[in-house]
């Protein structure tokens, strides 16, 4: 179906059964995920009431999906997603989600491409500097909706500034350390020699 065209739309009767009126057939989740992955738009409508229940039906696939395994969605994203309900922030998050996935979506072939090429920690370190540069982006947007949100994050740069910093400094090694590591590596072998002449 061209991108031009309107919605599918799936009518969902009192029964629990999903029925296609595009193909006059009926349809399972299953049927509706492989159109969502096909990139096939459709609505879903409440036989009975003409409500739109699209939200709660592509949810419900989404649990489908999550309860066969492997799980995409980690736990901790799911408690941080939901202590945002009724959260003053609840308004901005629909939107840095929607962003994120559409970044992501747009990157994904690169993504693709380094993780054939590459095992593991490249690829990982790469998913990563995207959701670094994405959470950037959304910091920049929300500053301007919240002049305290500026400050909240020049403070959290700078603790990540000092981070960095230690654990440069703990690479480099600490000179004073050293040497005292060396003085003491030469008092034990004194001794070790003392000890063997006795």
């Amino acid at each position: 179906m061209s991108k031009d065209d309107k919605p599918t739309v799936i009518k969902k009767y009192a029964n629990r059964r999903l029925y296609n009126t595009g193909t006059s057939t009926y349809v399972t989740l299953d049927d509706l995920a492989e159109m969502v992955k096909a990139e096939d738009d459709f609505i879903v409508i409440d036989a009975k009431s003409g409500d739109d229940i699209t939200r709660s039906v592509l949810t419900q696939i989404i649990f489908e999906q999550e309860s066969r395994g492997p799980n995409l969605l980690p736990i901790n994203f799911l408690r941080q997603l939901i202590r945002f309900y009724g959260d003053s922030m609840q308004n901005l998050v629909p939107s840095y989600l929607d962003f994120s996935m559409s970044s992501l979506t747009r990157e994904q072939e690169k993504f693709r491409e380094q993780m054939a090429k590459t095992l593991g920690a490249t690829a990982i370190g790469a998913m990563e500097d995207q959701v670094r540069r994405n959470t950037q982006m959304f910091e920049r947007a929300f500053r301007m909706f919240s002049p305290f949100a500026a400050e909240e994050a020049a403070k959290a740069a700078e603790s990540d500034k000092a981070q960095e910093a230690a654990g440069s400094a703990k690479k480099a090694g600490d000179p004073e350390l050293d040497a005292l590591k060396k003085q003491l590596s030469d008092v034990q072998e004194r001794l070790d020699k003392m000890s063997g002449k006795k």
